[in-house]
């Protein structure tokens, strides 16, 4: 049986890497909806990959103009919102991940803006368009739990989305819609490229690979099959809480 038949969905951040792999996920479980990004090639190449009954919306999620008219174009489409995945959100075109003595003003509310309050707004945008009942994802990290070098900004706006989802669950509890997060660990994506030159890359990625207990890099793909367990009636029970698939990068230490 399709787990999500007949369930419209927005994912954020739908045009590549994680969010694709959400909504291919999606697409394998018949869901129907709605993928945005801000680079129209890519969200074109990416709604014809899906070959399904998916549509593509370009915006930014750090403009409120945009995330309105996201939801409305979806709403006149199919009638109805049932699940809504916050996934777009990253490292910042132009400004890179640094420690604090090299990060500037601008660039900490660069990365806040993108990672956290873009997060908010777009549930808060969504919010009349959602049915009630609805599933609400919110994608976090790994990288809430674990420090890093360079990292802090962007460590704290994904700490903070595991906290939101509690304090949202509690506004929404008498629509009956469920607020959780979902958190990647290292996933073989392309953001890599942003934020490692190529000559390290593969090294970068062994890395990561040495330090998860289960051997590999997580995929897309991955992501996407938690996803669709949270938008699907089998978490029904499951509100306020965070699901890390990050092959077991947080909770197990690999003893060397």
């Amino acid at each position: 049986m399709s787990k999500l038949k007949n369930k419209v969905a927005v994912i954020t951040g739908g045009n590549s890497g994680i969010g694709f792999g959400i909504a291919e996920a999606f697409k394998n479980e018949d869901a129907s909806g709605t993928i945005t990004g801000r680079n129209e090639v890519t969200l074109n190449n990416a709604v014809a990959a899906l070959k399904s009954d998916f549509i593509g919306i370009a915006g930014d999620v750090t403009k409120s103009e945009d995330l309105e008219n996201i939801f409305k174009k979806t709403s006149d489409k199919f009638g109805k919102i049932d699940v809504l995945v916050v996934n777009a959100g990253g490292v910042v075109d132009g400004v890179p991940m640094a420690d604090i003595e090299n990060i500037t003003e601008e660039g900490y509310d660069r990365y806040m803006d993108l990672n956290l309050k873009s997060s908010y707004f777009t549930v808060k945008k969504a919010l009349p368009y959602l049915n009630d009942g609805a599933s609400i994802i919110l994608i976090g990290s790994s990288a809430a739990h674990r420090a890093a070098p360079g990292m802090a900004i962007y460590s704290a706006a994904k700490a903070a989305i595991i906290s939101l989802a509690k304090g949202l669950s509690l506004d929404l509890l008498p629509r009956k819609i469920r607020v959780n997060t979902l958190s990647p660990g290292s996933i073989d994506t392309p953001v890599f490229g942003k934020l490692v030159p190529e000559e390290h890359l593969d090294a970068v990625k062994q890395m990561w690979i040495d330090i998860t207990p289960v051997g590999r890099q997580g995929l897309p793909s991955d992501i996407g099959n938690a996803a669709v367990f949270l938008a699907s009636d089998d978490s029904a029970f499951i509100v306020g809480t965070e699901i890390l698939s990050d092959g077991g990068l947080t909770n197990i230490s690999l003893m060397k």
